[in-house]
């Protein structure tokens, strides 16, 4: 079926993506999560390794960064290759991983593919064993990074930052922990992204449930039996389990209980989109035919498609790609149309419209039970959700044992002492297992747990307050020998998060290298500098999220209004990611550092 068909009643299709929309409306948007504290406080604890004793630290390094995940790993491996050896992870959890650490849920593995996804793969020599790679073997990964670059030497794990303050007289972060450290770095780095903190739903009675409970990033094995590597569940054969929440994480772990429980439900407010996954395990042979610098030119060429540029070869060929190549296709079948951005805009949502009609013409191939298809199926453009891709997920609701509860977009009533009660039926349930993420609407030092505090007592929750502001999303005015690394303000806008994290990586290595190189005491930006970038992002409008004609999700914060300071803290360069990729690499390439200031002693 093409967009160009005439049976697509696109008038049709449009009215029931708002009439979906606005069932699912709350007033109170982020709020509806809970912050997990109290009765719930055990869901933050490291179910994996048991902190080891040891004596406070009191010593000085010249690098530190708070975050073992791919932006700690790929920051400390860059300032390695760069001869900066004096490096310091600090990590809360046992072990290096960041999101992958915690992700141990059945089923678990990367939604892009290997080869772009997992970074550093040259440098460690490591072949993804599929196109996308199970959630093991990307722990696997980032733990080859920590060795191969020899970041465990330094490493402090199963340590979690409390605050870090700047020290004027000696120029120095001094960083205090939990464990009751007080270190100090010349630089800090800080890479504590969004997908490392779960939240809960805020439902009536959370706390009544007398079975037994968990949350998918704290996986309970010793109840549920089986392991992340995909053996059977073998302790729930005669348990009657529930899970609330339809996202991508409960997309890959549904497929695994189905097989294992005794009864299976599935909570659903909002299907996601479920597309082909496609998987295959890779050839050795193929492997090695590429030739050195492989990864970037892949890693370019997922980032020029995604983002709507033209080249000769998809390499990477899966979904995220995939809307891309239709909306040029679309262009390009019209030559004397003018390729304006209305142009662009139109293809997209003809093209949009075709996808989604397969997508919940798939349903219905797949899913045998006509009220659970009709249930199953997406009304929303894509990309309003996260996408998802899977080849078990709709099939299971084949099973008998599997029950989709799908509650109209209300979500779950309340929770009861026995189980969860929809549209005023109680399932009674042994154990409840939410799938409900991670939070990423909520303020910086809610989700990394510190505050970090500047020259003259600032503190970066104040500098915050009315959305971030840096220049390139590293250097923050009033943060001295201070970056942060993530994907806004920078690049930002692609499915590839690591192909930020590693140019941040790179940016901040060559500039302490440069700084080191100068004997500078101190690298920083001046505000006008940082105002002038962020104007320059803002003037351009490229933002995360916020449709308003999309369902809710944290995309378009719950769907309510998007504040001036949500949009600016996910800011993405104007001329968009390959732009901003060819402007830092001539910036850093330079090496001039315009607008970095390096002080040194006169």
């Amino acid at each position: 079926m093409t967009a160009t068909e005439p049976n697509i009643d696109r008038e049709a299709m449009h009215a029931r993506y708002a009439a979906e929309r606005d069932k699912r409306l709350r007033a109170d948007g982020n709020e509806q999560y809970l912050d997990i504290v109290g009765h719930f406080a055990h869901y933050l604890d490291d179910p994996y390794v048991e902190a080891p004793a040891r004596e406070p630290l009191s010593d000085e390094v010249l690098f530190a960064f708070v975050g073992g995940g791919f932006a700690g790993l790929l920051t400390g491996a860059k300032l390695k290759q760069a001869g900066i050896d004096d490096v310091r992870i600090i990590e809360k959890a046992g072990d290096f991983g960041g999101t992958w650490y915690w992700n141990r849920y059945p089923g678990a593995q990367c939604d892009t593919a290997a080869f772009i996804y997992l970074p550093l793969l040259e440098e460690t020599g490591h072949m993804p064993t599929e196109k996308y790679t199970k959630a093991p073997e990307i722990l696997d990964h980032c733990r080859r990074i920590g060795t191969h670059f020899a970041l465990y030497d330094n490493a402090v794990l199963s340590t979690e930052v409390t605050e870090i303050e700047w020290d004027e007289a000696a120029e120095r972060w001094i960083i205090r922990t939990n464990r009751g450290d007080e270190m100090r770095a010349k630089y800090v780095g800080i890479g504590t992204g969004p997908l490392h903190r779960p939240k809960l739903p805020g439902i009536p009675g959370i706390s009544d449930f007398a079975g037994h409970s968990f949350h998918t990033s704290r996986w309970d094995y010793d109840y549920t039996g089986g392991s992340p590597n995909g053996e059977l569940m073998d302790r729930l054969g005669d348990k009657r389990v529930g899970i609330i929440g339809t996202g991508a994480t409960s997309v890959q772990c549904v497929p695994h209980l189905s097989r294992a429980c005794g009864e299976l439900f599935v909570f659903q407010r909002t299907p996601s989109s479920i597309d082909i996954r496609n998987n295959h395990a890779i050839d050795p042979e193929w492997f090695a035919t590429l030739e050195p610098g492989w990864q970037e030119k892949w890693l370019m060429n997922f980032t020029i498609l995604q983002t709507g540029g033209f080249a000769d070869e998809d390499l990477v060929m899966d979904g995220w790609t995939d809307i891309s190549q239709r909306i040029r296709d679309r262009v390009l079948a019209n030559p004397d149309q003018e390729f304006t951005p209305e142009a662009f805009l139109r293809a997209y949502h003809e093209s949009d419209d075709e996808k989604m009609l397969e997508i919940r013409a798939r349903v219905d191939e797949i899913v045998r039970d006509e009220t659970t298809a009709a249930a199953l199926k997406p009304w929303y453009r894509q990309l309003c959700k996260r996408p998802c891709f899977h080849d078990e997920y709709l099939q299971a609701y084949n099973s008998p044992t599997t029950h989709l509860v799908d509650t109209d977009g209300k979500g779950v009533e309340r929770i009861t002492e026995n189980g969860v009660v929809v549209a005023g039926e109680e399932y009674e349930l042994d154990c409840i297992i939410y799938a409900s993420g991670f939070e990423v609407g909520t303020p910086f030092e809610r989700r990394s747990g510190f505050d970090m505090v500047g020259q003259g007592g600032l503190r970066l929750s104040e500098k915050w307050a009315d959305g971030m502001r840096s220049l390139h999303g590293i250097h923050v005015n009033g943060f001295p020998n201070a970056f942060v690394v993530g994907p806004t303000q920078a690049a930002n806008l692609i499915s590839n998060v690591p192909h930020n994290l590693t140019e941040a990586g790179e940016t901040i290595a060559m500039i302490i290298a440069r700084a080191e190189e100068l004997g500078a005491r101190r690298v920083e930006v001046s505000e006008a500098v940082e105002t002038a970038w962020v104007e320059r992002l803002e003037a351009g409008g490229r933002t995360f999220g916020g449709d308003p004609s999309c369902t809710p999700g944290y995309y378009n914060n719950e769907g309510g209004e998007i504040a001036d300071s949500s949009r600016r803290s996910s800011l993405g360069f104007p001329e968009g990611p390959v732009a901003y990729f060819a402007y830092i690499d001539a910036w850093r390439d330079s090496g001039e550092f315009e607008g970095v200031d390096f002080i040194c002693d006169s």
